[in-house]
C-alpha cells in the first residue's frame, strides 16, 4: 500500500514520518530526492546554476541553499522557474523508489513524505493522502524559532505553498501536529489500526 503524506512547512512532516517508518513503514522522502538532484555533477543543479547564476554556489561548488531560497521565495517567477527545473526529476525518482518499494514488499506500508505534494500535483499518484496539520500560526512561529526567520520572510515562505487549511480539507487522514508528541503519536497508531496494518 503507498500513501502520500504532506503538510504545510513546519506541520512536523518529517516527525509524523518516522512515527510511521518506526512502527515498519518503508519511506520515500522527496526533500532527501531534492537535495540529491542539487549536489554537484547532477545535472539539475547545472540547470539551476545557469538560470540563477553562480551566486547560488559555496566556494566548494555546493548549493548555497540560503541564498537561493532568498532568491526564490520573494519572486513568484524565479521560483517557478527553480520548480520546472527540478520538479521533473523529483517526480521522476519518488516514482521510481515508490514503486520499486511496493514491488519488493507489497504488504508493507509505503509512505512518500512530498512537501508540495498537491502543489506540484502528484496527489493523483496516491489512492489516500495523510496532511500532518498544524494551524497556520503555528507554522509562522516554529518556522522563524527553527530557521532565525523574520516574520515577513516567514510569511512569504508560506505564501508559496497552498493554505495549509485547503491541504486539510483536501485530505483522506488528518494528523493533528499542533499538541504535544505523545497526541501526535497516538493518532499515527489509530491510522496504523484503522489500515489494518497491525
Amino acid at each position: 500500500m503507498i500513501m502520500g503524506l504532506t503538510g504545510g512547512i513546519a506541520s512536523g512532516k518529517s516527525t509524523v514520518s518516522a512515527l510511521f517508518v518506526a512502527k515498519g513503514a518503508a519511506l520515500v522522502d522527496a526533500d532527501v530526492i531534492a537535495r540529491e538532484v542539487m549536489l554537484p555533477g547532477h545535472p539539475v543543479l547545472a540547470a539551476a546554476v545557469q538560470a540563477f547564476g553562480e551566486t547560488i554556489l559555496q566556494p566548494d561548488g555546493t548549493l548555497d541553499r540560503a541564498r537561493l531560497g532568498e532568491m526564490v521565495f520573494r519572486d513568484p517567477e524565479a521560483l517557478q522557474t527553480l520548480n520546472n527545473l527540478t520538479h521533473p526529476a523529483i517526480r521522476t525518482e519518488i516514482k521510481d523508489r515508490m514503486y520499486a518499494l511496493d514491488q519488493e514488499d507489497p504488504q508493507r506500508l509505503v509512505i512518500v513524505d512530498i512537501p508540495l505534494l498537491y502543489e506540484s500535483q502528484l496527489d493523483n499518484l496516491f489512492d489516500q493522502i495523510i496532511v500532518v496539520y498544524v494551524p497556520r500560526r503555528v507554522q509562522l512561529a516554529r518556522l522563524m524559532a527553527r530557521s532565525g526567520m523574520t516574520l515577513e520572510q516567514a510569511e512569504n515562505r508560506l505564501k508559496s505553498q497552498m493554505d495549509i487549511e485547503l491541504k486539510r480539507r483536501k485530505a483522506d487522514y488528518v494528523i493533528d501536529n499542533s499538541g504535544d508528541p505523545v497526541a501526535t503519536e497516538r493518532q499515527v497508531a489509530g491510522l496504523w489500526d484503522r489500515l489494518g496494518l497491525s
